[in-house]
Order: C-alpha cells, then sequence, then structure tokens
C-alpha cells in the first residue's frame, strides 16, 4: 500500500497507485461503482486518496470473488450504507437509534454474505467437477497399466 496521500490526484496518478488504467477508473464511474472525480469548470478529474482506497477495494473484490459488475456494485453500496451506518452510530447514544442502525446493518451484511456464499458456491461445484475429472483420469491410467 502506498502512503497517504495529502492532495488531489488526477486520474493518471491513481490508475498507477491501483494497478489499473485510466480507462477502468473511467469506466467504473459511468457504471457507479466509483463516484466520479471532482471537476472545476474546465478543469482535470481530481480524486482523493478515498477514491484512491475505492478502487483498490473494487479490485480486490473483482479479483477475489469473480463477481459480475452487477454483483460487485451490490456489494459495495452495501458496504457503503455500512460505512454510514457506523458514522450513525457513533454520532448517537440513543439505545432506540443504535437498535435500528445496528438491524439496518445486519441487512447490508445479509446481502454481503448472499453474494460471497453464491460465489463459494459456484467454486465448490467448479471443484467437485474438476475432483471427477481427475478421478475418472486416474481410473483410466489404471486401467491402461492393468
Amino acid at each position: 500500500m502506498s502512503a497517504v496521500v495529502n492532495r488531489a490526484l488526477r486520474i493518471g496518478e491513481v490508475a498507477e497507485l491501483t494497478g489499473t488504467t485510466p480507462r477502468t477508473i473511467r469506466y467504473y464511474e459511468e457504471i457507479g461503482l466509483l463516484a466520479g472525480g471532482d471537476r472545476a469548470q474546465g478543469k482535470h478529474r481530481s480524486y482523493t486518496e478515498a477514491d484512491v482506497e475505492r478502487v483498490r477495494e473494487i479490485i480486490r473484490l473483482r479479483d477475489l470473488l469473480g463477481l459480475s459488475l452487477e454483483q460487485l456494485s451490490e456489494l459495495l453500496a452495501a458496504e457503503t450504507a455500512r460505512a454510514e451506518l457506523r458514522r450513525e452510530y457513533a454520532q448517537t447514544e440513543d439505545a432506540a437509534a443504535r437498535a435500528r442502525i445496528l438491524d439496518e446493518a445486519l441487512g447490508h451484511i445479509a446481502t454481503q454474505l448472499s453474494l460471497v456464499r453464491e460465489r463459494r458456491r459456484e467454486l465448490e461445484e467448479l471443484e467437485r467437477e474438476l475432483v471427477d475429472k481427475r478421478r475418472t483420469i486416474h481410473k483410466r491410467l489404471a486401467e491402461l497399466d492393468g
């Protein structure tokens, strides 16, 4: 990970820091995975360290889970909502409000778990298929040797 950047970044810098391309970052903006960088009239987009971290998280989840962009968007939306709930929770001492916040957070976590579990089921199915294929090949090899 890089050191914290305390200045506005241009899209090329974000791409370099995250190991991706400016085109990918623009695409993530177009489909709503990443908020568009701030752009003053006639100026280039500028990004923050939070944007860099968001791109890193998008890439990590994309690579780790192999989710579709729609699924990835859903997963990240739930994470963003949970981050907002954490802020809201820290700002209140009211027990009823905290209970509501925690219940809402549970809903977002359920969404995330559902996506992760579905992906795991798909991977387990692929693993079973490969194990069966390997077993068949071992059986054929044994028949050739016997």
